[in-house]
């Protein structure tokens, strides 16, 4: 039998008996795992066993699923709101553009982990490019970024009751009601059995979506719209500085998953299927991030509502939020689940307890998940206007965790072909890629940032029952 303390292929000579493996074991070590009769070693999980949890599990379907379902839930429900503000064209054209740079930076994780085997998440790799200083930078920034999407859907699920039950009880009940239940399926400790959550939520969600959809289109509006009002969509229209940059922001937060790419393949069963599951599911949601966000503001113009559920009028709004509270609950399973395992991970990493069923495991996970739950709720509790907030998290969080390492990690593989290349053209063309999307992102981070935060002081001056630990019906807006 092999060994049990191998190493990967992280430039370390293997023992002979993994040297002479079997074609299959071979291809097996490539994607960081040998296979024996008894165990699976993981380079990042290390030895798994029947008698502990399978991190080795999601297939590349499966990953389409997490992907999409990380992707189309909270985002989507902002989109058409942003059209709103730059008029249709330049929405449609911002949209893909950043959708463009999105499915360049997921791809840039994908073959980040193959060459480094061993990195788990967005730390590992700040530590390989910047020492401990970068591990430390981006690992808090990944579970900040994460928990604070954690609270835009405990956030987004308090609408839905709301909505579902005419506002049926104090809002911060629904708050806590949807924390509760973020945190009881979060605790399921693997992606590879949440992965069928993520399936039935993107069904649910699509559906709620695409009934709102239509009911726009078949109504001809919104029906809280006047008496002879017609829509006052706009082809082009005038935003201000903080509005653009606002947009933009909403719009990252809408295409980047970036950030939980790592967590996702770090759970495949072959991770050289990633880059198939990106493509499908990049090109899948933007299609849907499309026809929505251009039918729903045709129709209804600067009445359209954000979540976008609530556009089509009270009774289809109460339909569409029941369809799609699976929807939310899935996505916040999700997202408190992948800063949870992030301080798994580094606490637990080389201990026998991290794939085990000891008292510890259980525990330190359980403590992961009830701690990433509770700050989330206090994010859902004290920024309670949607759009806003995924908009500053859009801006402070994702665009510096999607775009900056992704752009670091390009010139870290490929620094020293710079000489030795073939087409040096070629090599330049990617760097000059490369090094406008650090700077882009460094921009959007900045600007984007300001103008979120403006939108939030705007909204809560505004008033409208939206304001912190409020009982008021926030699914009005």
């Amino acid at each position: 039998m092999v060994e049990k303390d191998r190493k990967d292929l992280g430039g370390v000579d293997m023992p002979n008996a993994v040297q002479i493996a079997s074609q299959a074991a071979v291809a097996d070590i490539e994607v960081g795992k040998v296979t024996t009769d008894e165990t699976l070693y993981d380079p990042v999980f290390g030895e798994l066993t029947e008698d502990g949890p399978n991190y080795r599990a999601v297939g590349w379907i499966g990953t389409v699923g997490l992907m999409l379902k990380t992707q189309i839930g909270l985002g989507v429900l902002s989109v058409p709101a942003t059209f709103d503000k730059v008029g249709i064209v330049p929405g449609v054209i911002l949209l893909c553009a950043v959708a463009g740079i999105a499915t360049w930076t997921s791809y840039m994780v994908g073959v980040f982990k193959l060459n480094h085997q061993d990195v788990y998440g967005m730390d590992d790799a700040g530590g390989l490019m910047f020492g401990r200083v970068g591990r430390e930078v981006l690992g808090l920034a990944f579970s900040l970024y994460w928990i604070f999407v954690a609270g835009s859907g405990i956030l987004g699920l308090s609408i839905g009751l709301n909505a579902v039950s005419s506002h049926g009880t104090c809002t911060a009940v629904f708050v806590v009601v949807a924390a509760v239940a973020g945190f009881t399926l979060a605790s399921i400790r693997t992606l590879g059995r949440i992965s069928w959550i993520a399936w039935v939520g993107l069904g649910c969600i699509a559906t709620s979506v695409l009934l709102v959809t239509i009911a726009v289109g078949v109504q001809g509006g919104p029906s809280t719209a006047p008496p002879g009002w017609s829509s006052d969509y706009k082809i082009m229209n005038k935003p201000t500085f903080a509005e653009g940059v606002s947009v933009v922001s909403t719009l990252i937060f809408a295409c980047s998953a970036t950030p939980a790419y790592f967590s996702l393949v770090a759970e495949m069963r072959d991770p050289r299927y990633f880059t198939r599951a990106l493509v499908v599911s990049q090109f899948g949601s933007t299609l849907v991030y499309v026809v929505v966000g251009v039918v729903v503001y045709y129709y209804c113009g600067t009445l359209v509502a954000s979540p976008a559920l609530g556009s089509a009028g009270a009774l289809i709004k109460k339909i569409a939020y029941g369809l799609s509270l699976p929807g939310l609950l899935a996505t916040t399973t999700i997202v408190i689940h992948l800063p949870s395992k992030y301080f798994f991970v580094r606490l637990l990493r080389g201990s026998a307890h991290l794939t085990s069923n000891s008292i510890t495991h259980w525990a330190t996970w359980l403590s992961c998940t009830f701690g990433c739950t509770i700050i989330a709720y206090v994010i859902a509790s004290g920024i309670p206007v949607f759009n806003d907030l995924v908009s500053l998290i859009g801006a402070l969080l994702g665009a510096f965790l999607a775009y900056q390492p992704t752009g670091c990690m390009w010139f870290y593989d490929n620094w020293t072909k710079r000489k030795t290349t073939a087409n040096p053209w070629k090599w330049r063309l990617l760097a000059s890629w490369a090094t406008f999307i650090i700077v882009f992102g460094t921009f959007i981070m900045i600007a984007g940032t300001y103008g979120a935060i403006r939108a939030i002081i705007d909204s809560l001056k505004a008033g409208g029952g939206s304001t912190p630990w409020t009982c008021a019906d926030n699914s009005n807006s």
